[in-house]
């Protein structure tokens, strides 16, 4: 019996089929809180298997009338390795739980080469259906507002995301509740190469890149299938309109960047409004994961959190000569068990991309960016709502 593929220290695959993988360090869940938040193992579906961890912001009882939105995150590994148990996914997860105020499910799917593609997507999508049926039966999930749900992962999660995207929107059931794509640094493929990986020196990580497509692509077909290669999934001109809105983060020192830039690329060409691409300089492929407290983790958990919040406010008075106002933040990043006043002054200068239009005659302020669009009447106190 010989070894017919290897990602040292993580996987091996026999000439039988067998297949011995290496984890690395892993933890527990815990329902006691513990860095601000709670965590537990769920089962998704017992016969398949699917599980997951779910992670609930520990919050005080004053609030336990506070809906969370919900991140649905899949984990990398080529498909072929990964766990939520692994540490790093542990404390990423359960910190951007808390960064975020979100209750976070990390699916565990079944992974290549035992389960071929397309078999991780369905599995993903399982894992959807799953939080609506057991609204009712999932305690944590009673704080669940799934008109909120959000989808991420990072390298092989990533992809998922998209696969998973496209499934939901052809469904009545969650083509209303999704809301955003958050996929970092997404592995994609194709048949024809890209520049880097054409490049000296970029031999050993294609050949590592290529393995793992060997490992998980179904028999007969190549990495032009629709799960490698983006532009191969079929998706309606109806169904690119209501594709949700979508930030795609790439790290600089990627071997994979540019799959994850000309992903953002294409979806824009395809006409979706809301494509971001945020790259963190300087960092490597899923650095998150192994450095889960770094300062770059803890700035890609905040430009996360900053995605999918709901943010409301009550405003309390305007100042016409100098253009600001006192506003009252009733749900937010910054509280979530009290109110506070808080007096922000609109300047341009402030923001990128940005324009105000202020009515103050009206006693109306509009507040207009990129993704966001708020509107307040402070002559009737309504309370605005700045919803990405």
């Amino acid at each position: 019996m010989s070894i017919v593929a290897e990602a040292p220290g993580y996987i091996q695959v026999f000439s039988n089929g067998s297949v011995k993988r290496f984890e690395p360090e892993i933890t527990t869940a815990s329902i006691e809180p513990c860095n601000g938040y709670k965590s537990k193992d769920v089962v998704i579906d017992p016969l398949k298997p699917i599980s997951g961890r779910l992670y609930l912001p520990d919050v005080p009882e004053s609030v336990v009338h506070q809906q969370f939105p919900v991140l649905v995150y899949f984990h990398g590994g080529g498909f072929c390795i990964g766990s939520t148990t692994w540490l790093g996914y542990h404390i990423f997860l359960g910190d951007l739980s808390v960064t975020s105020k979100s209750i976070i499910l990390s699916v565990d799917y079944r992974l290549a080469p035992e389960n071929k593609l397309p078999t991780a997507y369905e599995d993903c999508y399982s894992a959807l259906e799953w939080l609506i049926k057991n609204l009712e039966y999932e305690p944590w999930l009673k704080r669940a507002d799934l008109s909120r749900v959000f989808l991420s992962g990072d390298s092989a999660g990533g992809n998922i995301v998209h696969q998973v995207a496209i499934r939901a929107i052809r469904s009545e059931g969650f083509r209303e509740r999704l809301k955003g794509l958050l996929p970092i640094h997404p592995y994609f493929g194709s048949e024809k190469r890209t520049e880097l990986e054409m490049a000296n020196g970029s031999a050993e990580d294609v050949e590592m890149n290529d393995m793992f497509w060997r490992l998980s692509l179904p028999q007969g077909s190549n990495r032009d299938y629709f799960g490698c290669n983006f532009e191969n999934a079929e998706l309606s001109l109806d169904e690119q309109s209501q594709f949700p809105a979508v930030i795609v983060f790439v790290a600089g020192l990627d071997f994979l960047k540019e799959r994850g830039v000309t992903y953002a690329k294409f979806l824009k060409e395809r006409g979706l409004k809301r494509v971001e691409l945020v790259e963190a300089e300087g960092q490597v492929h899923v650095n998150h994961v192994f450095h889960p407290e770094s300062e770059a983790t803890r700035l890609l958990q905040k430009q996360m959190s900053s995605s999918f919040k709901s943010i409301q406010y009550r405003i309390d008075e305007l100042n016409e000569k100098t253009v600001t106002y006192k506003y009252t933040l009733i749900e937010g990043e910054a509280l979530i068990d009290k109110l506070e006043e808080i007096t922000y002054e609109l300047k341009t200068s402030h923001f990128k991309n940005i324009a105000i239009a202020t009515d103050v005659g009206h006693s109306n302020v509009t507040l207009i960016t990129k993704a966001v669009h708020f509107s307040f009447d402070l002559e009737k106190k309504r309370e605005g709502t700045k919803q990405w």
